[in-house]
């Protein structure tokens, strides 16, 4: 994530705190860790690894790479004697055999039970073999009273190692282990959800799952401000920024890296064409970071039968065309044939689903998709220098659009949002809404003290009632709205209140009451990238 420095995530760090210090008095409560490549799930582990000392605990890192079972059994045993030993101040040596050794004069029995394993393993037994392994830490407990978390990075590899009935064991095993607590993490979203809920869903002692999210808009600021201290970043550059790279901290951090490179030293100020430069240097050069990592990446769907598909389809939803009924016209296929590619697409958390709409996961390989792959392949001349300049061109154009948008008041942008929707349903904190096609939408400005302007949206359908407010909703917001809206009738009418800020708890619960839907900017930004619309940063 960040070389040398470790930046905000204290409320994850909190989380593995508290459960791992829970362990130790008799409570335990499993972890799985899940968020897409690049938002910093291993590197939140680390940090708390970094920190966390505890004679009575044994912490052991695996990352579970796609290798044979005897390669991670000797890893596993490996980490975990050597972690085991870790706090005795004898000399360690990375070598197993080494380790087995000295860990037989304090753990005889576990010792022996290790020495089995590995002549199991070097037969290639692998019945049972996970479980022999994952049970060494209660054997450890026993002889020493010693507890054991064990982190398991990108756990969903252990399936392609070729053990019989891996979940069936595995999930017997945590029903009746009181001294090991299991941290799982993974960048596969959608596998994890359907290993939890299915093949690891437990009578008692489910998972707690954590999901790992990008950086908000206020932390994606802070940081830049930390890391390029000395130049003067143009406010309205840093929230393109912050809208480009949508939070991830990767890469912010290859931006930011760049941007402090930048000659001229304190007091430099940074323009659109240095950014412009920046981006061309990671994106579109083919020694770029972003380049090399996203043609790897786009590799995996070339590699299989219907890559044209899976490439297409990624072009289009990049493109804004991300409604499963137009790429299939696009496309000229049935909505049941493409039904199969999508779905291969959302099971590698390829792209994401949000209602009728599709969104490439990662915000930065849509936009390489689109103004570096794409055109490469639509090139009718090997002519890099034209490339090169479409791919500016287009940089520059996304900068001024996001200006132009910017500009706007919050009103007129949320307006012309609404212009948008054409009957589609879409997925916003788990509810499914009905984005109707408004034959009519004006302003409306409300006679009340703290509610100043709104939105009528009318469907054939149904009404929109909308309160728009820049400062944060109060309980008095909720009822001076809730007022206003008796005014209008309607068998359908949907109330909601659309805020920059965050919503005060108490607020939430009374708009539920008045049954008023409440957006923040992160709701309202969700709609946006549906629509492909630039984000508001506040």
């Amino acid at each position: 994530m960040i070389k040398d420095k470790f930046f905000d995530r204290n409320n994850y760090i909190q989380i593995l705190e508290k459960r791992v210090s829970s362990l130790k008095e008799g409570y335990r409560q499993n972890i799985a860790i899940i968020g897409d490549e690049n938002v910093g799930k291993t590197s939140i582990i680390s940090k708390f690894l970094a920190n966390f000392y505890d004679l009575r605990i044994i912490t052991v890192f695996l990352e579970v790479r796609p290798e044979s079972l005897e390669g991670f059994g000797r890893r596993f045993i490996g980490a975990l004697l050597y972690n085991f030993l870790l706090n005795s101040g004898l000399p360690l040596k990375e070598d197993l055999d080494y380790l087995v050794a000295k860990s037989s004069r304090y753990i005889p029995k576990t010792a022996e039970r290790i020495n089995f394993i590995i002549n199991e393993l070097s037969r290639r037994k692998k019945i049972n073999i996970i479980t022999e392994l994952f049970n060494l830490a209660e054997l450890i407990h026993q002889e020493t009273g010693k507890f054991t978390v064990l982190f398991l990075d990108e756990f969903h590899n252990l399936e392609d190692m070729g053990v019989k009935n891996l979940y069936r064991e595995w999930s017997k095993l945590l029903m009746v282990q009181k001294n090991t607590l299991y941290c799982l993490a993974s960048s596969r979203i959608f596998k994890t959800r359907v290993i939890l809920s299915k093949q690891l869903s437990l009578l008692f002692g489910n998972f707690e799952v954590i999901t790992i999210e990008p950086f908000d808009i206020h932390t994606s600021s802070r940081y830049l401000n930390q890391r390029v201290p000395g130049l003067k970043l143009n406010p309205q550059l840093k929230d393109f920024i912050i809208n480009f790279t949508g939070g991830y901290p990767l890469y912010l951090e290859l931006i930011a890296d760049a941007l402090s490179c930048k000659p001229g030293g304190d007091g430099a100020d940074v323009v659109a064409v240095d950014l412009t430069d920046i981006l061309e240097d990671l994106l579109f050069n083919t020694s770029g970071i972003l380049n090399q990592r996203f043609s790897n990446y786009i590799k995996r769907f070339l590699d299989v039968g219907a890559s044209n598909d899976y490439v297409s389809i990624f072009y289009l939803i990049a493109s804004g065309c991300n409604r499963i009924k137009d790429i299939a016209h696009i496309l000229h296929k049935q909505k049941k044939d493409l039904a199969i590619r999508i779905n291969y697409l959302l099971e590698l958390d390829a792209i994401t689903r949000s209602g009728d709409f599709l969104k490439v996961s990662d915000r930065l390989f849509a936009y390489w998709m689109r103004f570096v792959y794409q055109e490469k392949m639509r090139s009718l001349s090997f002519d890099a220098k034209n490339q090169k300049e479409k791919f500016r061109d287009n940089i520059r154009e996304l900068i001024a659009e996001f200006a132009k948008q910017s500009a706007k008041p919050l009103t007129n942008r949320v307006w012309e949002l609404l212009q948008l929707f054409e009957d589609d349903l879409v997925q916003i904190e788990r509810k499914k809404i009905r984005l109707h096609h408004f034959r009519e939408v004006k302003p409306l400005v409300f006679g009340q003290r703290l509610l100043k302007d709104g939105l009528l949206g009318r469907s054939s359908d149904a009404l929109w009632i909308m309160a728009i407010k820049s400062d944060a909703l109060t309980e008095q917001d909720i009822t001076e709205f809730s007022k206003e809206c008796k005014r209008y009738h309607h068998k359908s009418q949907r109330k909601i209140m659309v805020t920059l800020k965050e919503i005060d708890p108490n607020a939430r619960l009374r708009a539920l009451e008045e049954k008023i839907w409440t957006w923040d900017l992160n709701s309202l930004n969700q709609i946006l990238d549906l629509f492909s619309k630039p984000r508001v940063i506040a």
